[in-house]
C-alpha cells in the first residue's frame, strides 16, 4: 500500500521556514529495518502558537500537517495523529535536537540538525526601487480583517493592478512553500514593470484574522473580492485595469469571481485547473504515483477505489458522521486488512474535511464559460499536479464551443507546477531547485498584462 502516501497532495500545501528559536527546518535520518529514511520537520510560530509540518522526501511526501506542536523549556513535541506519529525531543543547542520518533507503538531514535536556508537567487532584497506598504482591508461578509502588502511604482499614477491568489492550503502573502516565495518574486517583477500588486495573508495565516480550517474555495473567494474592492478605492490605481492572478486553486477562484464581475480587466491562471475536481484529483494521484514507480495494476486499483470515494463525497445528502461512516466502510471493504485502521481513519478525516470535499466537487467549466474578460492560462509541461495536456484539452474545447471566449493558452516546456525548470516534475524537487519561477514565465505575464 505504498501508493497511499501520495493521497495528501490536494494541489499544494505550504511549508514555511524561519530562523529563530526552535523555528526553522530540521532534518534527521530514521533507521528502520536497515534502511535510512530522511525526515524533515518545518516549524513556524504565529504569535505564541507553534505550527509544524513534516516531509519524507524519499517517499515524495511533503507538508504533512501536525495537529499539535509544543515547545517549552527546551522540550519539543510534534503530533501527527492522522498517521499515529509523535516526535519528542530536547533542544541541545541552536543547531541540534535529540529525540524519539514514535509511530504505531514503535519507538526509534531520531536526532535532528538545523538545516541551512536554501539558496534563492531570485528572491528580491531591500531597498526596493518601488513603494511597498503594509495594508489591511475588511471582508465585511466574514467580519474579518486581512493584511497584506501593496507594491506600487514610485513614478506615475493610475497604475494597472493585480491581486495575487494562492494555491490550496493555508499560505502567507508570499505563497511561501518549500523555501520559495513565488508571490514575492512575481510582485517584485511586475511592480518594477509598472504594475501595482496586492498580495495578502490568507485568513488565519500570518497577520490575517479568520479561520482557514473552515474555509472552502467559495469562502476564500470572498476574501479576494474584498482585496479587489480595496484596490478600487486607491487613488493611484486605475480601477478599469484591475485583474486577478491565481495559482493552482487560485486559478479556480479567479474565473469564479470574474464570471460575476465584468468590471475586472483580466485574469491570469497559473496552473489553474479546468478539469472537474474529481477527475483532476484522480489524474494527479495517478501521475504522481506512476512517476514514483507504482505498478500499473496498483495504480488502476487505487484510482477505482478513490474514484468511488470521491463519488461518496459528491453525495450532498451525506454529512458529518454519516459521511465519515460511509467513507470508512468503503475503504474498509476495498482494502481490508491491507490498510491499517489508523491510516484508514486518517484518510477518512482528510477526505471529509469541508475544503477537500469542495475541491472534489468543483466544476471550473461552469465559471470559465461565463467569463467575458481576457483570460491567460499558463501551464508547465512537467506539472504532475495540474497536468497540462488534459487541462488544456478542456480549455481548447471551450474555445471551440464559444469563439467569443477571450482566452489565451500557453504551455511552457520543461516546467513543473511551480513553473520551475525541472527534471521530473515531482514534488520532492521543488525545494531542491534554486529557481523560484522561470524568467520566461514572468516576462510572458508582464507583457500580457501590459497589453490589456
Amino acid at each position: 500500500m505504498k501508493s497511499l502516501v501520495y493521497l495528501s497532495f490536494a494541489l499544494l500545501f505550504s511549508v514555511s521556514a524561519f530562523a529563530q528559536d526552535i523555528v526553522g527546518s530540521w532534518s534527521g535520518e530514521l533507521a528502520v529495518q536497515g534502511l535510512k529514511l530522511k525526515l524533515n520537520f518545518n516549524i513556524e510560530k504565529n504569535g505564541t502558537e507553534y505550527k509544524s509540518t513534516m516531509d519524507s522526501p524519499s517517499q515524495g511526501a511533503y507538508g504533512i500537517p501536525a495537529n499539535n506542536t509544543e515547545f517549552a523549556n527546551s522540550e519539543i513535541k510534534i503530533e501527527i495523529s492522522a498517521a499515529a506519529i509523535m516526535y519528542s525531543g530536547k533542544l541541545i543547542d541552536n543547531e541540534n535536537i535529540e529525540g524519539k520518533f514514535n509511530q504505531g507503538g514503535q519507538s526509534f531514535d531520531l536526532n535532528l540538525k538545523r538545516e541551512a536556508g536554501p539558496k534563492r537567487p531570485q528572491e528580491p532584497k531591500e531597498p526596493f526601487p518601488y513603494n511597498s506598504s503594509e495594508v489591511s482591508f475588511k471582508n465585511v461578509k466574514a467580519g474579518i480583517t486581512l493584511k497584506g502588502t501593496l507594491t506600487t511604482p514610485k513614478e506615475g499614477d493610475d497604475f494597472p493592478a493585480v491581486v495575487l491568489v494562492t494555491g490550496s492550503g493555508p499560505q502567507n502573502r508570499d505563497e511561501e512553500i518549500f523555501g520559495h516565495k513565488p508571490f514575492l518574486v512575481i510582485a517584485d517583477f511586475l511592480t518594477r514593470a509598472g504594475i501595482a500588486v496586492l498580495r495578502y495573508d490568507e485568513r488565519g495565516v500570518g497577520e490575517s484574522e479568520g479561520d482557514y480550517a473552515t474555509a472552502t474555495p467559495q469562502i476564500l473567494a470572498t476574501d479576494t473580492e474584498s482585496a479587489i474592492a480595496f484596490l478600487r478605492d486607491q487613488d493611484n490605481i486605475d480601477e478599469d485595469k484591475i485583474g486577478i492572478l491565481g495559482h493552482s486553486e487560485g486559478g479556480v477562484i479567479a474565473p469564479a469571481i470574474a464570471s460575476e464581475d465584468d468590471d475586472l480587466a483580466f485574469i491570469v491562471m497559473l496552473a489553474g485547473p479546468a478539469l472537474n475536481g474529481k477527475d483532476l484529483m484522480l489524474l494527479q494521484k495517478y501521475k504522481i504515483e506512476e512517476k514514483a514507480g507504482v505498478p500499473k495494476q496498483t495504480l488502476d486499483q487505487n484510482n477505482q477505489i478513490f474514484g468511488d470515494a470521491y463519488d461518496i463525497l459528491k453525495d450532498r445528502s451525506l454529512n458529518g458522521q454519516a459521511l465519515e461512516d460511509a467513507l470508512d466502510k468503503h475503504f474498509k471493504m476495498s482494502y481490508g486488512s491491507q490498510l491499517p485502521e489508523d491510516q484508514r481513519k486518517g484518510i477518512v478525516a482528510q477526505l471529509s474535511n469541508p475544503t477537500m470535499r469542495e475541491i472534489i466537487c468543483v466544476e471550473p467549466e461552469i465559471y470559465l464559460k461565463k467569463v467575458e474578460i481576457p483570460m491567460l492560462a499558463l501551464f508547465g509541461s512537467k506539472d504532475l499536479q495540474v497536468p497540462a495536456k488534459e487541462n488544456i484539452e478542456v480549455l481548447n474545447n471551450l474555445k471551440k464551443e464559444n469563439s467569443d471566449l477571450d482566452l489565451e493558452i500557453k504551455e511552457f516546456t520543461g516546467l513543473n507546477h511551480l513553473f520551475q525548470e525541472c527534471e521530473t516534475g515531482m514534488i520532492n524537487e521543488y525545494g531542491m531547485i534554486e529557481q523560484t519561477i522561470a524568467p520566461q514565465v514572468l516576462n510572458y505575464i508582464k507583457d500580457w498584462i501590459l497589453k490589456r
